[in-house]
């Protein structure tokens, strides 16, 4: 948490004449843009007013979250991401530990005047005039709700703020079941409940919005699901011709490599993607125990993230990917 002397300045901060603004990364999840959303409705219960800014656009089972459609999508409005960053007085960083994880945000993040407050909970954070980092907690939600606790307003959270809150524990912690879930998540979940946050509508407005589009790609991947070097490792893919085929849209493939992951046996899984527009192939990599996919990743696919979830990029070929991929475990021993 941040020290009492800087909680004490960043409360000095906190006024209605300064300029909020609050960011978070590229290709925004649940934990980004509930923890971004929940800040937001946060500052504003203490008076204040506060944009939220993404890089691109979300997936739409996330635009449920009170004022998610008032995110500023920087793709879509550059000038006006571009003013509202470089006009701040005060630049919150949530979900993410460096510029270059917020796309075409970054340049503009690192030239702002603002002082820029980071809150993250990923490894090998960068250099931020107010640095909250703890990568054993398990979502950026719930240290906002730290954040909260340790400004003494607890008091102040409504239902706004606990939906929010909730949905990015929920989600980055896999409903509830990995490990880095702890009894305080739990205490800060049943807090958020007893403040409005109901466990069913918000299951159901995030996970129950399948189209029949993404269970035709869910039934495509787990149908040719492979497992490799032992059965301790399940490889899942699909190419950019099967995403135009079953017209895909974002957020569509989220979670889909948790499947290979909870295969007996399986000990990691990573899931290969061709990107829509671009040539290079998107990996998410997801592990149990102390297979550590964060240094994997880093390592070999220019990416990086936690100890059982990280993401990474290859610019080889699909297939060039897998195979490389495959190598590389097989050195590993994993």
């Amino acid at each position: 948490m941040f020290t009492p002397a800087e909680l004490l300045e960043i409360n000095t901060l906190l006024v209605p004449e300064n300029k909020i603004v609050i960011l978070t990364h590229y290709n925004p999840d649940g934990d980004a843009i509930g923890s971004s959303l929940g800040l937001k409705h946060y500052l504003k219960a203490k008076g204040l007013e506060a944009e939220v800014v993404v890089p691109n656009d979300f997936p739409k089972f996330l635009k449920w979250m009170p004022e998610a459609k008032k995110n500023i999508i920087g793709e879509y409005k550059r000038k006006v991401a571009y003013d509202i960053i470089h006009e701040a007085d005060v630049i919150f960083c949530l979900d993410f530990n460096s510029p270059s994880r917020i796309g075409l945000l970054g340049d503009w993040l690192m030239k702002a005047k603002a002082k820029k407050i980071l809150i993250d909970h990923h490894q090998q954070p960068e250099d931020f005039d107010f640095v909250y980092s703890d990568t054993v907690i398990p979502a950026t939600c719930q240290m906002v709700y730290h954040f909260i606790q340790a400004m003494d307003d607890e008091k102040l959270v409504n239902k706004d703020i606990a939906e929010c809150l909730y949905t990015g524990i929920m989600t980055d912690t896999g409903g509830f079941r990995f490990r880095s879930t702890s009894a305080t998540t739990h205490k800060i979940v049943a807090n958020l409940i007893e403040k409005g946050a109901d466990p069913s509508i918000i299951t159901s407005n995030t996970w129950d919005t399948n189209t029949v589009s993404r269970l035709h790609l869910l039934a495509l991947i787990l149908g040719r699901i492979e497992v490799v070097n032992e059965g301790k490792v399940a490889v899942l893919y699909l190419t950019r011709q099967e995403l135009q085929e079953y017209g895909f849209q974002k957020g569509d493939t989220e979670g889909f490599v948790n499947y290979g992951l909870s295969i007996v046996g399986v000990r990691m899984a990573a899931f290969f993607m061709e990107d829509l527009y671009e040539d290079f192939i998107k990996i998410s990599f997801r592990s149990k125990d102390d297979v550590d996919v964060n240094q994997f990743s880093r390592k070999y696919f220019n990416g990086g993230g936690h100890i059982n979830a990280a993401g990474g990029k290859s610019l080889e070929s699909l297939p060039d990917t897998i195979e490389t991929f495959k190598s590389r475990i097989a050195e590993e021993n994993l």
